[in-house]
Parts: C-alpha cells; sequence; structure tokens
C-alpha cells in the first residue's frame, strides 16, 4: 500500500515551487490565488527571495504547504494514497491533498496558524534542542525532572527527539541529557517552543478557525501526529488538529503504525527529502522517494 507523507517547517528553500509554476497552467492559476488570500505575493519570495525572508514563520509555513499541495494536484491519477501523513505542518498539507480540506479553507488555516504561532513566540522567550543518541523514555523521564516547562515536541526517529520549552528549561534538561549519555543536545534556530504548553494561546486562536472550517472525510486514512493514529472522521481530525499545537509529533510511532498497517512504499511530497531519511531510520528495507513532476 501506497503511503504519502508530507514535510514541515525546515524543508523550504529559495526556488521551491517555480518549476510547478513554469511548468503547468493549473500550478500557475493556485499560485497565483494563493497570492490574493495571503495578500501578498508568496510566489515572489519563494521563487527569488532570500532565505531569511523565506525563514519568516508567516511565509515558511505557507510556502511549504503550497509547493507541496500544489505539487499533489499535478500528479493527477498517479497520486493514489492508500494512507497519509504530514510532519506538524505537513498534516494540513496531507489533509487536502485527500480531499479533507479545500485548497482555500487549508491556506487559510495555514496561515492563521502561523501568525498565531508567531504572536505565541513573542510572549514568552522559548525555544527548542534536538537530542541524539538518547531513547525516548530516558529524554520523557528527564524532562519531567525539570520544574520550568520543558516537554517532548517531536519523536522524529528512534535516537532523536527534539524537546521545547523555556530557555532555562530547555539549558538545564540539556546538560541533564548529556549527563545521562546523550551523543548531543543541539540548540535549534526556531523562534519559539512549538508543540509544546508555551503554544497555548495559539491552540486556542487557531481552535476558533479550525472549528468553523468545513472538513470532510478524505480519500484514505490520514495519521495525525498528536496520537500517531489513522483517522477519517471530520469532527476527530478536526479534534487531533486543535491539540496538535500543544502537542507532540509522535512521527517515529506514525511510520511504525503505517507499516504495521501496510505500508509497502513511502513518497514525500513536498520540498526536501527530510521525511525521507527519517523513514529510513525506522525501517531501512521499506522503499522511500520523492514526488516529481514529470
Amino acid at each position: 500500500m501506497k503511503a504519502y507523507i508530507f514535510p514541515g517547517q525546515g524543508a523550504q528553500f529559495v526556488g521551491m515551487g517555480k518549476d510547478l509554476y513554469e511548468k503547468s497552467g493549473e500550478a500557475r492559476e493556485l499560485f497565483e490565488k494563493a497570492n490574493e488570500i495571503l495578500g501578498f505575493r508568496i510566489t515572489d519570495i519563494m521563487f527569488t527571495g532570500t532565505d531569511d525572508d523565506l525563514k519568516q514563520t508567516n511565509v515558511t509555513q505557507p510556502a511549504i504547504f503550497l509547493h507541496s499541495v500544489i505539487l499533489a494536484k499535478m500528479l493527477g491519477d498517479d497520486f493514489k494514497p492508500g494512507m497519509a501523513a504530514g510532519h506538524s505542518l505537513g498534516e494540513f498539507s496531507a489533509l487536502v491533498s485527500a480531499g479533507a480540506l479545500s485548497f482555500e479553507d487549508g491556506l487559510r488555516l495555514v496561515a492563521a496558524r502561523a501568525n498565531a504561532m508567531q504572536k505565541a513566540c513573542q510572549i514568552q522567550p522559548s525555544t527548542m534542542a534536538a537530542i541524539l543518541g538518547l531513547d525516548d523514555f530516558t529524554v520523557e523521564d528527564v524532562c519531567h525532572q525539570v520544574t520550568d516547562v520543558v516537554v517532548p515536541a517531536n519523536y522524529n526517529c528512534p535516537g532523536q527527539l527534539v524537546i521545547s520549552g523555556t530557555i532555562a528549561g530547555v539549558d538545564l534538561a540539556c546538560q541533564k541529557l548529556i549527563a545521562a549519555g546523550a551523543k548531543r543536545a543541539l540548540k535549534l534556530n526556531v523562534g519559539g517552543a512549538f508543540h509544546s504548553p508555551l503554544m497555548e494561546a495559539a491552540r486556542v486562536e487557531l481552535e476558533h478557525a479550525i472549528v468553523h472550517t468545513e472538513v470532510k472525510r478524505p480519500m484514505c486514512p490520514i495519521y495525525q501526529n498528536i496520537d500517531a493514529r489513522p483517522y477519517t472522521d471530520p469532527a476527530q481530525i478536526k479534534h487531533n488538529l486543535i491539540a496538535q499545537l500543544t502537542g507532540p509529533v509522535r512521527w517515529t510511532q506514525t511510520v511504525m503504525h503505517m507499516l504495521e498497517d501496510g505500508a509497502t512504499s513511502f513518497t514525500e511530497v513536498g520540498p526536501g527529502n527530510v521525511l525521507q531519511g527519517l523513514v529510513k531510520k525506522v525501517d531501512r528495507v521499506v522503499p522511500t522517494s520523492s514526488a516529481t513532476l514529470q
């Protein structure tokens, strides 16, 4: 069974989507529609902007979403997912590509999500760090020992877990995790503590938008970040999308559940190949590839 996976923030690069825009009239129309909805020409930043321009959260998230969703649409009949999942932001791309959200609604939600997250970052200084070479249980245990806010945020693959919280909480946790045997504890260049309780203000803001957006049954099960389980019920999908902002991305568990449920290959739809690398660290045998426009 074919599994399609959609990347999240960090996969962006200058020039992304330019080939789609130039090769397809339908893709060009969707990009121009996105420019109208967003109120600025995101295509100019995507195609010819600077790395710094593209790193702005209000640009990065819709840019990756657009690249992923438009690429999936251009695949036409070749896009036949038996199951789908997205990493953080990529969950919205997966839902649109599988028909649960319209293109317009998906883009509006992603833009609202990016703005809400940016505002939440300004409320309290916060950060994230990648912990390499430790098992999940040890990382969870150390986070519980720290009194400042610090939680597991991204279960990316075995031996790679990202933690998220206050600057003091993450710094102390990193010290303790190195002492507990972590190979490395790398502070990430991010604007805030994504997928942690510090995103509560963003969750509340986005909840209103999600509740008032129509979600349909997708064409295939969507394995959602919050618990790595497959969903097709619109009400449950909405609930999980809202919980996603303050809950962890359980990517390791998602890939394992997809494999258990019959995934025979993973195709990454969007910029970069980060998720392919993570899948290979869960299962070195299963085939992975990038979706490309022929």
